[in-house]
């Protein structure tokens, strides 16, 4: 790229104001001010054009839109920690650097997953629910019953950053932290968290009071939470998801809290958002929120300010310190 020649960067959706502002600074910037999804025909268009294209996780940028691009992308920025949306084979073959934006949603998404599992447990949605209607009675002995989590067991599903992270702020809670994940973190972090290690998904899933899923989504994790698994979860177990709803089967799910065989569910996001099964939204024992676990404030900034590092570190002839690795497929 030309010193001289400020590169083209194309934004697909709004970002917060003070990181459009520095992008317009620094880079030839085009912004999405409506704000709505690109289609895949403009998504196109901006491969076609764009030296820098910047997507956030509901766009998918798959071989068909890759096979558009012209030769002067050579970024892929993304605003967003997953890079399941991305086809990362095709955009290794064309050349094409892919970043995203580590590390800085971890603490705001262990929040609401700690969050999920208080609300899913103590039927917090279902008693605000009470009270907006109108139809609440007053306190009594046996009403709005939930579950104690002190002196319960927790299931992680994905001990990385954010898993890690749920783990302490699950420990003050007084839950027992159990976990499966690829690899057995170092010894230290378990004795930190007192954090018992699974090597089998299956026999942990069948001890566990409540289970949260905090793994990214790739094919090998697609379903890993099968009807089959499902169902060796005991019927008064909780499972929250706040990573990826493709991570569980969703409608195997749904069948289950339909007959009272697990006793909720918070769910974060969904195999096929931002459609969201009506079976689902009728149920009482499942707590619904719209993919915002990591919406703060402060982490979107965050997330822009490691976008901007990005690409100006790409500009300048540098390797992205952001960079989406082989181990990371």
């Amino acid at each position: 790229m030309s010193e001289k020649k400020k590169p083209l960067v194309v934004v697909t959706r709004k970002l917060p104001d003070v990181i459009e502002t520095r992008m317009m600074e620094l880079f030839d910037t085009r912004l999405n001010i409506e704000d709505a999804p690109m289609s895949a025909e403009q998504l196109i268009e901006a491969v076609r054009v764009a030296d820098v294209l910047v997507p956030t996780v509901t766009d998918r940028i798959d071989a068909r839109i890759l096979a558009e691009a012209g030769p002067q992308l050579r970024l892929v920025a993304s605003f967003g920690t997953g890079v399941d949306h991305i086809d990362l084979k095709t955009a290794r073959q064309r050349g094409i650097t892919v970043t995203n934006t580590p590390g800085v949603l971890t603490e705001d998404t262990a929040d609401m997953t700690m969050a999920l599992i208080l609300a899913v447990s103590r039927r917090i949605a279902e008693g605000e629910r009470l009270v907006r209607s109108g139809e609440w009675n007053g306190w009594g002995p046996t009403t709005m019953l939930g579950h104690r989590l002190w002196g319960k067991r927790l299931g992680i599903v994905g001990m990385g950053r954010i898993g890690q992270a749920l783990a302490r702020r699950a420990r003050g809670f007084g839950l027992s932290i159990h976990y499966h994940n690829r690899r057995r973190v170092h010894p230290e972090v378990e004795a930190e968290l007192e954090a018992t290690y699974w090597d089998s998904l299956d026999q942990m899933l069948a001890r566990m009071d409540v289970v949260s899923v905090n793994c990214p989504h790739t094919p090998a994790t697609y379903h890993l939470l099968s009807a089959r698994r499902l169902k060796l979860m005991r019927p008064h177990c909780y499972l929250v998801n706040t990573a990826r709803g493709e991570v569980i089967d969703e409608n195997a799910l749904t069948r289950m809290l339909e007959k009272g065989e697990l006793a909720g569910a918070g769910l974060d996001v969904f195999e096929h958002e931002p459609a969201v099964s009506p079976k689902l939204r009728n149920l009482e024992n499942v707590v619904l929120l719209p993919h915002m676990g990591s919406a703060t404030i402060e982490g979107r900034i965050d997330m822009g300010e490691k976008v901007i590092i990005n690409v100006k570190t790409f500009v300048d002839g540098h390797a992205p310190p952001d960079r989406v690795i082989e181990a990371m497929l």
